[in-house]
């Protein structure tokens, strides 16, 4: 075996496998940061998935990581945490201390903060090791991560293909073997949708539940920071560091956390679910249509009762989402907007400009809205312990050609309702078309139900053979 050929078999671990292999000292964090940062240099030129790479310093968290390991407590005299000497990457929205954060813009090119956001001085807490930050579409308001400051991120199923957005880079990261769990943000379906394009696993938790201090803002209404991964269970891993009150942040509640993984294993035997079925759902790709009614078979299989049900008023939600997303987005880059608006890429632009006119009582009717169908929702959760519908109508639309821009419209019209109301959703892979490209499953749960939902996920997840589908690069 070459050194390339090692350096790829060490990057097809889950997070989860990595973790334990350290913990038994069958593996060097060392090789394993060493593994992902030779990985990057050979195959991100194609994908372009990072911003920037931190590899000097990741190196140095790396070899602390490895002599903490052997001494068996951290510097600090403090036990070694649940990602010690794991390499993991930054959606670049993130503030990192002495790191450029450029929320993919040039208006942020060159800003350096002086402190990390909370969650990333969490995860370095549980000892992870940051390899760097991942491109994302402009200030994260698009759902292509066509870049026109750090370039286009290409799907690794299919490089004429896609990421989604706006946090494609730390999907395609992730599908491409280039890091082995990751942060996005979510506003109108950002984790949920490249992890559908590049078939991996994002999690949009609980609004409310992880801290977005420090995180730069398109919404401060609809943003929510989560996990990514190739596996529900490396999901799971990954909330347990993040989650929890911060009493700093104004958007955070005080909800106790639950142990995200005690009871994953558990199953859905006994459960009822609903799988979303109307005229809304039912304009789908048939191809995906098809493959997540499959996949509701698969929860049947497992015990569980699915009911096929209307899920009513979603296209209210994901149209008052949409306007309150451009209208938020408008107010807090208003100075840029005003001082150097051709700094911007054309199409954000363009949805900058839109939600700078957007009438005040179109935006008052979106918060009322937002109100309501967070009730109703919440009411419909009585009823059920989880529902499944597509995470996107589509697969993966092409970089370029007539369809391009018609198609990307779509993909957050299964994933914007979530953000208006704060329910946890997770999107995970469950099955790919015709000509290859991945599918994703989304499942939502009540408020607060992100044990729930990851239990369902992990259910269905080892039910199927999806995880272990390789990419060809």
């Amino acid at each position: 075996m070459n050194a390339d050929e090692r350096a790829d078999e060490l990057c097809e671990l889950s997070l989860s496998q990595a973790g334990e292999w350290i913990r038994q000292r069958k593996l060097s964090p060392v090789e394993l940061t060493q593994a992902h940062l030779e990985r990057i240099q050979r195959v991100d030129p194609r994908i372009n998935s990072y911003i920037t790479v931190t590899a000097e310093a990741a190196l140095q968290q790396a070899r602390l990581a490895e002599v903490e390991l052997q001494r068996g407590e951290t510097r600090a005299g403090g036990p070694l945490g649940p990602l010690h000497g794991l390499p993991l990457a930054l959606k670049d929205l993130y503030e990192t201390q002495g790191i450029r954060t450029t929320v993919g813009t040039k208006h942020y090119s060159d800003y350096i903060p002086t402190e990390d956001a909370v969650v990333v001085g969490r995860l370095k807490a549980a000892g992870a090791i940051l390899l760097g930050k991942n491109n994302m579409h402009e200030i994260a308001l698009g759902l292509t991560t066509v870049n026109p400051h750090f370039g286009t991120c290409r799907n690794p199923w299919a490089l004429e293909r896609i990421v989604g957005g706006s946090s494609g880079g730390s999907a395609a990261a992730l599908a491409a073997r280039l890091c082995l769990g990751a942060l996005g943000s979510d506003t109108g379906g950002s984790i949920r949708v490249p992890a559908a394009l590049c078939g991996v696993v994002g999690l949009k938790p609980t609004y409310g539940r992880v801290s977005l201090r420090g995180v730069i803002p398109l919404s401060w209404n609809l943003d929510h920071a989560g996990p990514m991964a190739r596996q529900v269970q490396d999901v799971a891993l990954l909330l347990q560091v993040i989650a929890g009150y911060d009493p700093l942040d104004a958007y955070s509640i005080d909800i106790p956390v639950d142990d995200y993984s005690s009871d994953i294993h558990r199953g859905v035997r006994g459960w009822r679910i609903a799988l979303a079925e109307d005229d809304y759902f039912n304009r789908t790709q048939p191809e995906v249509l098809e493959t997540v009614r499959l996949a509701a078979q698969t929860f049947e299989a497992l015990g569980a009762q699915v009911e096929g049900t209307p899920f009513p008023d979603t296209y209210q939600a994901a149209l008052a989402n949409g306007m309150m997303v451009i209208g938020d987005a408008a107010v807090f880059h208003a100075p840029r907007l005003l001082e150097n608006p051709g700094d911007f890429g054309a199409d954000v632009l363009q949805r900058l400009q839109n939600g700078a006119a957007l009438p005040v009582k179109e935006y008052i009717q979106a918060r009322r809205t937002q109100t309501l169908l967070r009730s109703q929702f919440a009411r419909f959760f009585e009823s059920y312990d989880l529902l499944l519908m597509p995470t996107t109508p589509v697969a993966a639309p092409p970089i370029e050609g007539p369809s391009a821009v018609e198609l990307a419209r779509l993909l957050t019209r299964y994933t914007a309702p979530f953000n208006l109301t704060g329910f946890p959703a997770l999107s995970l892979p469950c099955g790919f078309t015709s000509d290859g490209l991945p599918i994703g499953l989304q499942i939502i749960g009540p408020h607060w139900g992100e044990a729930k939902l990851l239990r369902g996920g992990y259910a269905y997840e080892r039910a199927t053979d999806w995880p272990n589908r390789k990419l060809a690069v």
